[in-house]
Order: structure tokens, then C-alpha cells, then sequence
């Protein structure tokens, strides 16, 4: 987009009336064009989902991965991916402190060169320990136990979006307590010192525990959800909660309001492993799932626990594709689903800043979020818009330095938007960088009619979409504020 600069109004006036004209021309041409084509709904699971701030996923094996079909479907359909089991501890730690990521790193490459984010599952759970884990007890198991988190996390450390950190450790029954397992015999705080060493180790993954039979509000999931709070308000280290969702023919009928008061601590809640009998019922419970994580904010996405039913642990044919690939009618109904859904009603933006929340700021002009390109963690790192997908490197929190300006710090990477080089130029790099206290990392927010301009308090200039761009990938500056819809940003709560 041309602009004039204000050294050049007294000789440009004819230019900005031609411009002036022309622009009016193409947005007569462009609402005819949207007349004649309006919008179509999304035709897949993953860009439905994607339009309403969430992911749909799937979980794959790296051995079915050269099965045409298979990743085919993979592929097209879903945009989070989960490794059945090649990230366990089994896999990627076979002997003590003898680390294999192969078969991990097949499944966590493929996603992301394909533009997908990925699932961590799981750092620890009581099955699939190796051997020599399992021989072990007390606080040579904790230790080995931590260590494992820790480099483990640390290896993937950027290429995760959430990890599974602890998996089923809570019983069945009505007790609501805690799994008797090896890991439990460690002491009770051994999840506590799990989430912390994950945490360490990966500052931008969501931290989630994950487990089943928590559909519904049961004593299990009660045990869970009291352990949760516990964790807020000691402030360790946890973010989501993962409800795996291995259902049969019926739902419970407080499967949303389940998610709803998990939401209500202060954490996401994602379902993690969705599969459901076949049957007479199964379109209307996927159909329900959907509809009940639509249906709360914090509900970030659903992954189905396979893709064709033929590549499913269970023999009930419980997934959305029977298994030559086809779709089924359960698909039919998570797609329409998500089509008719509205996002869930956390999706308008922000008329005052909270600095303990996370945002997504939303450009005016293109509908995409501020984004950290390439997931990086290292200073320097561009800065530009993309797709809204709700991942850790779009979200952003503000943390005030006094005088009505804010730091704006990346979740993922935990540095803060910066004016690169100290710079008072229009187009202005903006990248990020490590907190320094600089001016140049300091931006006042004015809210007006839900969206915000944020001016840097080094140079004075907005926050922008270079060239008013669309696409994804173009980069953010800062530029003499003239309230283009460039300019504005809608702040979306989303943790």
C-alpha cells in the first residue's frame, strides 16, 4: 500500500485525490466480486477449526507414514499432530541417559514442514517405562524420572506446542485419588517436580495433564480438577488439562460443563485422544464434542486418537474415516460442527489490558495474528503476521513499565517486541529480543471500538503490517501512525 509521507504532502495533493479515487474504485470492484462469490465454508477439519481460533489433530505412527492414504489424510485434514507413541519414555530414552529422537523427530519434522504444530505426548506415565525405569525406585527413580523431562523437553524445546507432561496418574473409582504406581511411591509431589522441570526446559510449551474417564464430573476428574487449583494458586507451572475422550455410545451430559469449570481455574482444556464406538449414536457425539469445545473459550482444539479406523488401538471402528479412507458420517458432523460453530464466544477483542492474560493480537486489515516467524527463540527473530492458530508464539503478554507503556513478551520464546537497532525510521524492523528495559521495548495501548493501536514509546510510530499485506508471513514495523486499518489490533484473551 502507498502512503504519503508528510514531507511530501505540499507537492503530492493530486497523487493522494488519484489514490483517493482509485481506492474507492477497488472497493466497488471488490464488493461486487464478494457479492457474486460469497464466502464458502472450509472444507477441512484442520482450516475449520483454524477460522475458529482452535486446531483439529490427529495422532500418527511413524511406521504408516509412507502409506500414501494414510499421511494423504493427514495431511489435508488435520493441523496438530500427536506421535502415537515414538516420544514416550520408552522410545526416546531406551537406556539410562541414552537418548533416541529418531522416530520422534520423522513424525515432529513431517508436521511442521507441512505447516502443522505438534502435540507432546507424554514426558511421563506409569506404562510404557523402559525397562531399566522400571527397575528402578524411590529417589533414584525420581531422579532419573526429572532428568528424563528435562532433556527430553529441552531437546524439542521450540517445536512443541503442548506437552503432555503427566499421563494417567490419577485411579479409577470413586476414590479420586492418585494411581499406586512407581512414580507415585517416589512421593507425592512428583508431578509438581515434573511440571516444574518442564517448564524450565521449555518456557513456550503449554504444560497440560492429561488422562481418561474424566469425560464427565466424576470423582476422578474431580481429583484432577482439585489438584489443578491447587497448582494455581501455588503458582506451579501448569496450563491445559487433557481430556482423552475415549467415549462409547453415550456422553455424559456434563461433558461441557466438565470443560467449563476446568476453564473457570485459569487453564485450557484440550481433547487430547478422541475416539468413539460405532454405532447409531457416533456422528451426534462427535458432533457434541465439537459443539461443547466451540462452546467454551478456552477449549483449544481436539485431536482424534488416529486417522482410518483400520489405524486405530481400539476394534470398534471409533474414528472419522472407515478404512479405505473414506468419510464417514461422523466426519459429516465434526465438520459441520465446526462450520456452524462461533468460537465460543472469547473471541471479541479486549477494551482494557490485563497484564496476568495472554493475548492474540489480531491485525485489523487481514484478520492475522502477530506471530514469532519459524517458532524461533533466539533475539533478533522477525516478527510477522500469520494464520491465526492460537499456537504459543502468537500469544503475547503485556507487562507494564509505568507511565502507560507495556512490554509485550512472546509466550514462546519469553522475549519482548522490539524496535531492531534502536531505530526511529519508518519500517522499522520489529523482531524480538530479550528484555533490556529499553524505550524501544516499551509501546502505549490505546483501545478504541475493540481494537488497539500500539505506539513505541523510542520512536512514536504504530505497530504495523508492512504494505497493509495479507499474506502470511509479511513482516510487522513501525510507521508514522495514521490510524490505518494496519495500525489495529484486536487483543483476543486466550489464557
Amino acid at each position: 500500500m502507498m502512503r504519503t509521507t508528510p514531507a511530501q504532502l505540499h507537492q503530492n495533493g493530486w497523487r493522494r485525490q488519484a489514490a483517493a479515487l482509485v481506492a474507492v474504485t477497488g472497493l466497488v470492484l471488490t464488493m461486487l466480486v464478494a457479492l457474486a462469490n460469497p464466502a464458502q465454508a472450509a472444507s477441512t477439519l484442520g482450516a475449520s477449526a483454524a477460522e475458529k481460533g482452535r486446531y483439529f489433530g490427529t495422532a500418527i505412527a511413524a511406521g504408516r507414514m509412507s502409506d500414501s492414504t494414510y499421511i494423504g489424510i493427514a495431511n489435508r485434514e488435520f493441523n496438530m499432530i500427536t506421535a502415537e507413541n515414538e516420544m514416550k519414555w520408552d522410545a526416546t530414552e531406551p537406556s539410562q541417559n541414552s537418548f533416541s529422537y529418531s522416530r520422534g523427530d520423522q513424525i515432529v519434522n513431517w508436521a511442521r514442514n507441512n505447516g502443522k504444530q505438534v502435540r507432546g505426548h507424554a514426558l511421563l506415565w506409569h506404562a510404557q517405562m523402559p525397562g531399566w525405569a522400571q527397575n528402578l525406585s524411590g529417589s533414584a527413580l525420581r531422579n532419573a524420572a526429572i532428568n528424563h523431562v528435562t532433556k527430553v523437553a529441552t531437546y524439542y524445546r521450540g517445536k512443541v506446542h503442548s506437552w503432555d507432561v503427566v499421563n494417567e496418574a490419577f485411579a479409577d473409582g470413586g476414590s479420586g485419588g492418585r494411581r499406586d504406581s512407581s512414580l507415585q511411591r517416589t512421593g507425592n509431589d512428583w508431578i509438581e517436580a515434573a511440571f516444574r522441570a518442564a517448564r524450565a526446559a521449555d518456557p513456550g510449551a503449554k504444560l497440560c495433564y492429561n488422562d481418561y474417564n474424566t469425560d464427565g464430573i466424576n470423582a476422578k476428574s474431580t481429583g484432577i480438577y482439585n489438584m489443578v487449583r491447587d497448582f494455581k494458586a501455588r503458582g506451579v507451572p501448569i496450563d491445559c488439562v487433557g481430556l482423552q475422550s475415549h467415549l462409547g455410545t453415550s456422553i455424559a451430559s456434563d461433558y461441557q460443563a466438565n470443560i467449563q469449570r476446568f476453564a473457570d481455574l485459569g487453564v485450557d482444556v484440550q481433547i487430547t485422544e478422541l475416539d468413539v464406538q460405532q454405532g447409531s449414536n457416533q456422528a451426534n457425539i462427535y458432533q457434541t464434542v465439537t459443539r461443547a469445545c466451540l462452546a467454551v473459550a478456552r477449549c483449544t482444539g481436539i485431536t482424534v486418537w488416529g486417522v482410518r479406523d483400520t489405524d486405530s488401538w481400539r476394534s470398534d471402528n471409533p474414528l472419522l474415516f472407515d478404512g479405505s479412507g473414506n468419510k464417514k458420517a461422523a466426519y459429516t458432523s465434526v465438520l459441520n460442527a465446526l462450520n456452524a460453530g462461533s468460537g465460543g464466544g472469547g473471541d471479541g477483542g479486549s477494551t482494557s489490558i490485563d497484564t496476568g492474560a495472554w493475548y492474540v493480537l489480531v491485525n485489523r486489515n487481514s484478520g492475522k495474528a502477530l506471530d514469532v516467524y519459524n517458532l524461533a527463540t533466539n533475539d533478533g527473530a522477525r516478527i510477522t503476521q500469520w494464520s491465526r492458530n492460537n499456537g504459543n508464539q502468537q500469544q503475547w503478554q503485556f507487562t507494564s513499565s509505568g507511565d502507560g507503556y507495556y512490554e509485550i513478551r512472546s509466550r514462546l520464546s519469553g522475549k519482548n517486541l522490539d524496535v531492531s537497532g534502536r531505530s526511529t525510521a519508518d519500517g522499522g524492523a520489529i523482531v524480538q529480543w530479550t528484555d533490556n528495559n529499553g524505550a524501544n521495548q516499551q509501546w502505549r495501548a490505546t483501545i478504541t471500538n475493540g481494537y488497539a493501536t500500539l505506539i513505541s514509546r523510542h520512536s512514536g510510530k504504530a505497530l504495523e503490517v508492512q504494505g497493509a499485506s495479507t499474506a502470511d508471513g509479511a513482516n510487522i514495523v513501525q510507521y508514522t501512525s495514521w490510524n490505518g486499518a494496519n495500525q489495529q489490533w484486536q487483543l483476543v484473551r486466550v489464557g
